[in-house]
């Protein structure tokens, strides 16, 4: 019961942080805005996340993770449900921010949570099936709004997201055993402390900055992508381009195999082969053919969790005091890193569309290579 309760808490928070962007194009349409000012609703949610989760993850190593997760969903429930009563932009602007400010209560301090109630030799397997819940909340949330938008409209598919917020939410308050090795902080300062010392870590640092780079390029590509499909000679529809997200669901088949090929190849070798095949995914989405950008996106999606597992459980494993403040300030780089790829592509995207964008996320994934091979050395 412990895992199917981390594992609704990581689906719940993708549900709510991806479920507009299959409808980024019909939302621009509506407010009459073009797409790199439609891709501010991605933006400011990722800009929110990075602004709470070390701080969420001070309160968390003080108050108890199980009490920040279930707090944190209940009170989800209100920006989901005020998001689809916005009648222009910026209030919907507005309460995706607010939305963002509630994930790492849920997203970060699950992922603590795990590295201190399973063994180390247990925790990649289960994040590895935690990884699996998030690519299906981030699917469905995609694909849930797509085909709910055209028939019954954007807010009727938003209130469909907070229902599911809400049985996500007692499901977790259900289910979710309180820690059994959860040592508090014994101050806000002292965990303040303890997050000081991460910051001095050269090994965490660079972890990091892999995290920044995976949500950098998931929002850089998967944002954009939309406006390739939607556009001559693909023109999909909206619920077409939600279908496409399918390729999310990869990692439902391969993150739970990561802890296994992470013993096998070993952490730094598994995370460059891994970008390796994430570098061919995104070259593959040049090819105008519906079919081989199915599979780039497929490759991308399937290789970018597969590095998101070995970042959180390296975090969740290698830190061995105040874990709750080290994954708040790896989701921070993350969700820093989705921050700046919408804006920076969405630049580029003005300038030399999609192949921009393509070259901007190779000349990442590069960076994100040399951070692994930096990192994990023995890990």
């Amino acid at each position: 019961m412990p895992r199917v309760a981390v594992a609704t808490a990581g689906f719940a928070a993708m549900l709510n942080m991806y479920a507009p962007q299959a409808v980024l194009p019909l939302l621009a349409n509506e407010f009459g805005v073009g797409p790199a000012s439609i891709s501010q609703i991605m933006t400011v949610n990722a800009l929110a996340v990075a602004l709470t989760a070390p701080f969420t993850g001070i309160v968390a190593d003080v108050l108890g993770r199980r009490s920040v997760i279930a707090v944190a969903m209940v009170l989800l429930i209100i920006p989901d449900v005020m998001m689809a009563f916005s009648d222009s932009l910026e209030a919907l602007l507005f309460w995706r921010f607010a939305q963002g400010l509630l994930l790492p209560p849920i997203f970060a301090v699950s992922v603590a949570y795990i590295g201190s109630e399973w063994p180390a030799g247990e925790a990649t397997g289960v994040t590895g099936y935690f990884i699996a819940a998030t690519a299906f909340g981030g699917f469905l949330g995609r694909m849930l709004t797509a085909v709910l938008a055209e028939p019954f409209g954007w807010r009727h598919a938003l209130f469909a997201q907070a229902t599911i917020t809400a049985l996500c939410a007692i499901t977790i308050i259900a289910l979710l055993p309180r820690e059994r090795n959860f040592v508090a902080a014994t101050t806000l300062a002292a965990s303040l402390r303890q997050m000081v010392k991460h910051l001095r870590d050269t090994r965490l640092l660079a972890t990091f900055c892999v995290g920044f780079g995976i949500m950098f390029n998931f929002i850089a590509a998967f944002t954009f992508i939309a406006f390739v499909l939607a556009a001559p000679p693909f023109n999909l529809s909206a619920a077409a381009i939600g279908a496409v997200f399918v390729t999310y669901l990869i990692s439902l088949v391969t993150t739970p195999f990561a802890g296994r090929l992470v013993k096998h190849f070993g952490r730094r070798n598994f995370g460059l082969i891994a970008i390796g095949i994430w570098i061919c995914g995104i070259l593959l989405t040049l090819v105008p053919s519906i079919a081989v950008i199915v599979l780039g996106l497929a490759l991308f999606a399937g290789s970018g969790f597969l590095v998101q597992t070995c970042c959180q459980s390296f975090v969740a494993t290698y830190v061995r005091e105040g874990t709750s403040s080290a994954i708040g300030l790896y989701v921070t780089s993350f969700y820093i890193g989705g921050s700046f790829g919408g804006l920076a592509a969405g630049l580029l995207w003005n300038v030399w569309g999609w192949p921009g964008t393509v070259g901007l996320i190779v000349a990442m994934l590069v960076f994100m290579g040399a951070m692994i091979r930096y990192a994990w050395r023995a890990a």
